[in-house]
């Protein structure tokens, strides 16, 4: 007896005294949420005075790159070129694109590309408007920027995409989309199978009485409304009539990889010409931004976007004509 009870203590102590497994804190990535107060950091120093209004080839967009450079590189994202900056041929001032890359899981699918995008540039020191001369840019599109840089975060933790992604962020969209006119032709040049290109524009102001959370440029041209509304279950994106009186499509940064590429370029925005005044204005400012409600339609949009890119076949496609 006394033996049968030692080799059980032996048996007790051994299994105890083994290494667990380790915990983890990460969350779920069906319960996922994007953090309102990474929204706020992100958002708050991007619109920041210290950064003069983002201009293209100034000191203040040069803080601005450094910060994305390193938010990439603290989520473990690598650079697509030999850098994060993609360096501008067409514009006079030395500016950049920022890239980062998450290759694909899937032996095939990793193969095929989506692109995940924002300008991050503005439009700088402008006229004054009771002694403030800074263009903030908040809105335009510090806003959209914070939304790539949270869907980089989350791909990046959970490494769950079939196919590879770039995350970009533009510079010199003010000035005629340079940045993406550049890079999509450069990458048109390199071959690149591109499924479609997502673009984040004004996102920090709901809009009311809609019965959306976005709508979508070139709303017609593919069935990518469609598709992301039935992935999330509900009416997550929607038609805007005066996006086509404006000609929206063609004014972001989408519209080079849509002529480039001939594939479904489109951008989401919450700007309705109605729900926010200050357009290029100095008093586009960080305090005017609803950071629950970018948190809300980010963390939304995250399950989509992984349900666009992990489907087995392109299921997004142009319509025809």
């Amino acid at each position: 007896m006394r033996y049968y009870l030692f080799l059980l203590i032996f048996v007790l102590f051994s299994c105890a005294s083994k290494p667990q497994p380790e915990k983890t804190n990460q969350t779920s990535p069906v319960s996922y949420k994007v953090s309102e107060e990474n929204v706020i950091k992100t958002l708050s120093y991007l619109a920041s005075d210290e950064l003069e209004g983002r201009d293209s080839g100034s000191e203040g967009i040069e803080k601005a790159s450094i910060y994305i450079e390193n938010l990439l590189k603290e989520n473990g994202i690598k650079p697509y070129f030999k850098t994060y900056r993609d360096t501008l041929s067409n514009y006079d001032k030395t500016s950049y694109n920022v890239v980062g890359y998450i290759e694909g899981t899937d032996k095939k699918l990793k193969n095929e590309f989506v692109i995940i995008g924002a300008h991050y540039d503005h439009i700088g020191k402008i006229a004054a408007v009771n002694g403030d001369n800074i263009g903030n840019g908040a809105n335009d599109n510090a806003t959209g920027t914070t939304a790539v840089t949270e869907v980089a975060k989350y791909f990046a933790k959970f490494k769950n995409n079939k196919r590879s992604i770039l995350f970009v962020f533009f510079s010199a969209e003010e000035k005629g989309l340079l940045g993406s006119k550049y890079i999509a032709a450069k990458l048109k040049e390199q071959n690149m199978d591109l499924y479609f290109m997502f673009n984040f524009e004004m996102i920090g102001v709901p809009m009311k009485d809609k019965g959306m959370d976005f709508y979508l440029t070139g709303f017609g041209r593919s069935n990518m409304a469609t598709k992301m509304n039935e992935y999330a279950g509900e009416k997550l994106v929607g038609y805007l009539p005066i996006e086509t009186k404006y000609m929206l499509f063609r004014a972001s940064d989408n519209y080079p990889f849509f002529t480039e590429f001939e594939v479904p370029a489109q951008t989401v925005s919450t700007f309705d010409f109605e729900n926010f005044q200050f357009y290029h204005q100095p008093d586009d400012e960080f305090e005017l931004m609803d950071t629950k409600h970018m948190a809300n339609v980010i963390s939304k949009t995250i399950p989509v976007l992984e349900k666009m890119i992990n489907a087995p076949k392109k299921e997004i496609k142009l319509n025809e004509k």
